[in-house]
């Protein structure tokens, strides 16, 4: 009997719980990076690559993926067919960057070693990474056409959950 009242506490207190815990996240909902949130703008940030500069606030109108990886994590690179299956299915129509932090030429000859074709932003210095307080990889932050942030993963993500988000941000 003792153990059955226990269990009858223990299941009203996480009803009562649950409420609020759940207006909780709806008015300020955690995407797993400090500085990321749900339907605001992500920071902005300039780039040079291949010849050209630009600033990720060019590239909004369209859905952007941008994601954080590095050659040494096992994860990341399991998730690169998916990536490449994005840029096959969507062309121009989704604007994707693929970003590393390692030392300059390390992600680049990596790609180019394994003949993978992804746009890549090498911040060796971290001045993007900080910006999006990442620190564990692989993250993929998806921001809308309407330039908000509407998708983040922390953690290996697959060509279905990437399509959805994509597919979610037009």
């Amino acid at each position: 009997m003792p153990l059955a009242r226990a269990i009858l506490l223990g299941l009203t207190l996480l009803a009562l719980a649950t409420p609020a815990q759940a207006r909780h996240r709806a008015a300020d909902p955690s995407t797993g990076l400090a500085t990321i949130h749900f339907n605001q703008p992500p920071p902005d940030f300039t780039f040079a690559a291949g010849g050209a500069s630009g600033t990720l606030s060019a590239l909004l109108g369209k859905p952007v993926v941008i994601n954080f990886w590095t050659t040494w994590c096992h994860v990341c690179i399991d998730e690169m067919p998916a990536f490449e299956r994005l840029e096959e299915t969507y062309g121009s129509r989704v604007a994707f960057i693929t970003l590393s932090n390692e030392a300059a030429g390390t992600a680049s000859g990596y790609l180019a070693r394994h003949n993978l074709h992804l746009p890549l932003l090498e911040d060796p210095q971290r001045v993007i990474f900080d910006k999006y307080s990442v620190t564990e990889f692989p993250v993929t932050v998806v921001v809308n056409a309407a330039g908000r942030v509407s998708y983040v993963s922390v953690g290996e993500l697959d060509w279905p959950e990437l399509r959805a988000a994509v597919d979610r941000a037009f």
